[in-house]
């Protein structure tokens, strides 16, 4: 069986994601790797210490276990990467540049790498914004993320690597706390409305931006690593959508549910960032090439997430 290699695997994305391959590919097959140890949440399995900015060691981790195909998703969020923007640099275009060079010289079957929506800027089309669209972004992440779109195109023309990637909305999910992006506040609003605190948000109540359950994140990245070579148009980054919704919306949608919960609103650094994103993405392309389709909306997820949440994550693991 080929070996899969997950980068970043106890982050946000990976922690879901490496559950699901292992469910699909075998426990002994997926090898998943993060810069610190492994979390409750990835399943049992191989497990590295990986820097990924460590080349020597990506190699040897590569090499030991045969691998075929890489993950690559660990990176710096958009919030902690303003805090610290070289070494959110660094981390972000080093570390896949590692990655696409030694899928280049094992010629390693298939890497995936993840965008997001931060490539675009304010000077993008705000609703339904199209695959191809200015992108001008206005922060550390965004700028580190088109890069690395293009250096993934190149590696693909130039060199033949089959890299596939997904420009990923704002993610939410039960199986990991909020990592420093901004988008977070909507991971972070249902732990406090299960703990009966009222939630502070660093958003304006009507800031609408595109936002994905995480299983179909994890849906959405199976399929595209899935589909044949042929049918893949776009070789920097594919738009995917699945709902749009602002602070106030997810508030009410949690409230139908737990009457008492509360808000307030007090915008922080976070609303500049949140205020040069698109509201809605049109992601007709990867409908079209390989058939993407979501399965969650906001009720649904609100109320996936509110029952799934207490079986996660105990008393002192909850959100500071």
């Amino acid at each position: 069986m080929k070996k899969i290699l997950i980068t970043g695997a106890c982050g946000q994305l990976g922690s879901e994601l490496t559950a699901e391959l292992r469910s699909i590919h075998g426990e002994d097959n997926v090898i998943a790797s993060d810069i610190t140890g492994p979390n409750d949440h990835i399943g049992s399995g191989p497990y590295e210490k990986v820097d990924v900015m460590d080349r020597d060691r990506l190699e040897e981790v590569i090499d030991s276990y045969e691998v075929s195909t890489v993950y690559h998703l660990a990176a710096l969020l958009s919030a902690k990467a303003e805090q610290n923007i070289d070494f959110a640099w660094k981390l972000n275009i080093d570390g896949l540049l590692n990655v696409l060079k030694i899928a280049k010289e094992r010629s390693l079957e298939k890497v995936f790498w993840p965008s997001s929506i931060a490539v675009f800027g304010p000077d993008a089309r705000k609703r339904k914004t199209p695959q191809e669209s200015a992108c001008n972004p206005a922060t550390v992440y965004g700028i580190s993320k088109l890069a690395g779109e293009q250096w993934c195109s190149y590696f693909h023309r130039k060199f033949g690597v089959d890299v596939r990637s997904i420009r990923y909305p704002g993610l939410i999910g039960y199986k990991s706390l909020p990592g420093g992006g901004t988008t977070d506040y909507a991971v972070d609003i249902y732990h406090k409305a299960l703990d009966g605190e009222t939630f502070n948000c660093f958003l304006n109540k009507d800031t609408k931006l595109p936002m994905m359950y995480m299983r179909d994140a994890v849906k959405a990245t199976i399929e595209l690593m899935n589909v044949d070579s042929e049918r893949i148009s776009v070789r920097t980054s594919y738009n995917v959508s699945a709902i749009s919704f602002s602070p106030e919306e997810i508030a009410a949608s949690i409230k139908e549910r737990v009457p008492e919960f509360r808000i307030d609103y007090n915008p922080d650094y976070r609303q500049q960032i949140a205020g040069s994103w698109p509201d809605s993405i049109d992601d007709s392309v990867a409908r079209k090439d390989w058939g993407w389709q979501p399965d969650f909306d906001l009720e649904r997820m609100t109320g996936d997430m509110l029952r799934h949440v207490p079986e996660f994550w105990k008393e002192g693991e909850k959100v500071e």
